[in-house]
């Protein structure tokens, strides 16, 4: 078995060693913060979300409100009073709590859209430029160490910004 393993690695470098092998490296994790579909993928969720986020901040106030004043308050109020005020009370944190619950699934899940479509347009990008200057090999996470010679990713995020008017990018 390692006999066969090593003739196969063995032909594997001949045939690099024979032809012209061009191999380059991208740092997605670069991409995908740089890029500037990434910035408006944030602005859009920044948007989106924003008025949900400022209601809950209200909420929150409300019930910081409510709770400071049940405890400045609650030795001269009656029993009657004091319960309905912790029942309200009560009933506005289980309220708050179940809404700041939904805003962070309903962030997390729109969020998880963006960074796909993102994700799907950096790499189109990448196999768009890798056969249009004829790469071999891109190669991405994983890498330990990769040159300057064979980090093409610069170029790619050039390709993305210049692609970034709205049109899909070149293939």
């Amino acid at each position: 078995m390692l006999l066969i393993l090593g003739c196969l690695l063995t032909a594997g470098v001949s045939a690099v060693q024979a032809g012209d092998f061009k191999v380059g490296f991208v740092n997605a994790a670069v991409l995908l913060d740089k890029a500037p579909q990434a910035e408006s993928a944030r602005k859009k969720l920044e948007s989106e979300f924003s008025a949900r986020e400022k209601e809950l901040l209200a909420q929150q106030k409300k019930t910081q409100d409510m709770e400071a004043k049940l405890s400045r308050d609650s030795a001269t109020m009656s029993d009657g009073e004091q319960r309905k005020l912790e029942r309200d009370l009560m009933s506005k944190k289980r309220d708050l709590k179940n809404a700041q619950d939904e805003f962070r699934d309903d962030l997390n899940i729109r969020r998880n859209e963006e960074l796909g479509k993102l994700q799907r347009s950096v790499y189109e990008v990448i196999v768009a430029m890798a056969k249009q200057e004829k790469y071999d090999m891109i190669v991405g996470d994983g890498v330990i160490y990769a040159s300057e010679q064979v980090d093409i990713t610069d170029k790619v995020l050039q390709k993305l910004k210049a692609g970034y008017g709205g049109a899909a990018p070149a293939k």
